[in-house]
């Protein structure tokens, strides 16, 4: 169970390197949020370290230093995450995009020409279609989302970047029907039932239905690589992320469906991430 975090106010009067310094925070949080509380960069924080904080941008502080130190992610806090380069917006409607993903973009880049039709299945914030997309403008890109309010996040990621997404909502394959793609891209829940993670950390904030499947982890990965067949063409790739102790049953499905060229890549941890196979 989390502990209880402590309170925290900053005094009257502080300046901005006193409250920096005074932050019961790992530095580099303490940081983003001034900088989020008084609209400054990184920059601006080290050329006005001496500026006495008014009673209004004190309050304000305080109150984003207590959510985090009450455990609310910093992308929730600040509302937004950058993924591939993009700024993202993010709320707790959304799983907080996470560098090792960005590993399942640059695969998909990779197989991709530049006029593939791509799906992404439980797009959440629209990261990796709308990394796909800004880096391919010649794609087709399609995603798909269970959730209502997710797909509201994504719409506006997708506006702020510019980039043309189809945003679906369904099940994994329910709204695209009989339509094929030459590349297929899922981040699904793969959190197995009642692992002690999902009350621990950022993840307690997180919406709990995308990142575990309530079962043994691998459900909706079946239901994805079962699926996959059938919208995929003749040579596309159906890649996915997974747990880290997750890859040889993935890949055991995807060769029990008939994929080719079956394997699994590393992210910068080096922890097996992503399996895919090409149809």
């Amino acid at each position: 169970m989390p502990h209880p975090s402590r309170s925290f106010m900053l005094a009257p009067g502080s300046t901005i390197a006193d409250a920096l310094r005074s932050a019961p925070l790992a530095a580099l949080d303490a940081r983003i949020l001034l900088g989020h509380a008084l609209r400054l960069t990184r920059v601006q924080l080290i050329t006005q370290s001496q500026r006495v904080l008014g009673a209004d941008e004190c309050t304000l502080a305080s109150a984003l230093f207590q959510r985090r130190l009450d455990g609310e992610p910093i992308a929730y806090i600040v509302g937004e995450r950058e993924f591939y380069g993009l700024m993202l917006y993010t709320t707790p409607d959304v799983l907080i995009p996470r560098p090792e993903t960005e590993l399942l973009v640059e695969l998909a880049l990779e197989n991709a020409a530049n006029g593939a039709r791509v799906l992404d299945l439980g797009t959440g914030s629209g990261a990796i279609a709308i990394a796909i997309a800004n880096s391919l403008p010649g794609a087709a890109v399609s995603a798909i989302d269970s959730s209502a309010a997710a797909l509201a996040v994504a719409r506006r990621n997708a506006a702020r970047h510019g980039v043309n997404v189809e945003f679906l909502q369904s099940d994994w394959y329910g709204a695209v029907s009989s339509r094929q793609f030459d590349i297929i891209v899922s981040n699904p829940p793969y959190i197995v039932a009642g692992d002690p993670h999902l009350s621990q950390g950022d993840l307690r904030f997180e919406p709990v239905g995308a990142l575990t499947d309530h079962a043994d982890g691998l459900s909706a990965l079946r239901q994805i690589v079962g699926g996959a067949p059938h919208h995929l063409a003749p040579g596309g790739w159906l890649l996915m992320e997974h747990g880290y102790d997750q890859a040889p049953a993935v890949r055991d499905l995807l060769a029990a469906q008939g994929f080719q060229e079956v394997q699994s890549w590393k992210d910068l941890a080096g922890i097996d991430r992503v399996s895919g196979g090409r149809r």
